[in-house]
């Protein structure tokens, strides 16, 4: 018994350290996947991306997924406790739920871990997520963001995103295009961009009207 113990805690020990050596790696390398994309992979999907260095992404599309997603992105840790606890705050008193994940968290998650709840998860995604933001820094950690986050039911990173949406390279993006982009990331499955509901509209002007308080070039001081 205590051998099948022992194995299992080593068994896990190195898992722990090959995930390190894999998380400094990515400061360098492009990822090469993510478990979602291996699950659509194998379920017979095919899968579309195209791996774009951050330099020939438009500006507008950063700015738009910070508005959309993460206003705080430059100026936390990874996790943003504040707003977590505005969003515990909010939930409470009952209406529209709404979260505390950053960027930071979702690249974690994206990257290393399975998209679902539970303590493992979360416990695991708390751990990653501040690793990832000091080893990575915040351009790479957007670098890697925009080339992993799904934009549609086959749809990964902007490059592709940017070639199926609009016919046009990561770097030609316009403010429209990049609030659209932003404005499915919620649910890209639900939200679709080949045929833009009322309520992505909808998001993707007010998204608009945040990109424009944030300015182009929110990550030209990091």
């Amino acid at each position: 018994m205590k051998s099948w113990v022992w194995r299992i805690i080593r068994g896990l020990l190195w898992l722990f350290i090959a995930a390190h050596i894999y998380l400094l790696a990515l400061r360098f390398l492009p990822v090469p996947g993510t478990v979602l994309m291996a699950q659509r992979a194998l379920s017979g999907e095919t899968i579309k991306r195209d791996w774009t260095p951050l330099d020939d992404i438009s500006p507008h599309m950063v700015s738009a997924v910070i508005a959309a997603e993460d206003a705080r992105f430059c100026q936390h840790e990874g996790i943003d406790l504040e707003a977590i606890q505005t969003a515990i705050e909010d939930n409470a008193k009952g209406g529209r739920r709404r979260g505390g994940s950053t960027i930071s968290q979702q690249t974690a998650k994206n990257v290393f871990l399975w998209n679902g709840g539970g303590f493992v998860r979360k416990g695991a995604e708390a751990w990653f997520t501040p690793v990832a933001d000091f080893v990575w820094g915040k351009k790479r950690t957007m670098e890697i963001y925009l080339n992993v986050a799904q934009f549609g039911p086959d749809t990964y990173g902007v490059g592709a995103a940017s070639w199926r949406y609009f016919y046009r390279p990561a770097q030609a993006l316009r403010e429209r295009d990049s609030a659209l982009l932003a404005a499915v990331l919620p649910n890209p499955e639900r939200y679709r961009l080949d045929a833009p509901s009322g309520q992505v509209k909808r998001r993707a002007a007010w998204v608009r009207k945040q990109m424009r308080q944030l300015g182009a070039n929110y990550l030209d001081d990091l």
